[in-house]
């Protein structure tokens, strides 16, 4: 485990962030673990739908970038999910209280456009796919961030 606070790698807050801490990471990768909540945001109070695991791919892609910009003493990037492929689930729902650790692997990247390989891994389950993101440019993210704030 990394001691670092991951919400601090996040660009969310509150009951959004859905990760609970950061396992291990890399240039190129980072797995984090979570248990899986029962605050009422997603699930029915025993599951959550197995499609909710696209979000914690995403958090942990987007841990990833905030290592790397935390790591390289840099204001947290915004990033963006543009899509998932081949998303194979052999669950269709996470029981509430379950451990989970999610791993990414960014496996291209050009111009702030990338592919991880991303998976979901516990006792009895096994989830992966592919998510592309977007991270814009230090100069795009400061034309966002401005925008964002005059709204």
């Amino acid at each position: 485990m990394i001691d670092i606070n991951v919400a601090e790698l996040l660009p969310h807050d509150g009951k959004m962030v859905l990760l609970d801490k950061v396992l291990a990471y890399d240039e190129e990768s980072l797995s984090a673990e979570l248990v899986v909540r029962d605050d009422g945001l997603f699930g029915d109070g025993k599951t959550v739908p197995a499609w909710l695991g696209i979000e914690y791919m995403a958090q942990t892609v987007a841990a990833h970038g905030g290592m790397m910009c935390y790591l390289a003493g840099q204001p947290i990037n915004l990033g963006f999910l543009l899509g998932s492929r081949k998303y194979i689930s052999n669950i269709s729902s996470f029981i509430v209280g379950t451990s989970l650790t999610v791993q990414v692997k960014r496996i291209i990247e050009d111009q702030g456009l990338a592919v991880f390989a991303c998976q979901i891994l516990a006792e009895g389950i096994d989830i992966s796919a592919k998510l592309n993101v977007y991270q814009p440019s230090k100069q795009e993210n400061k034309v966002i961030n401005s925008h964002t704030a005059n709204s």
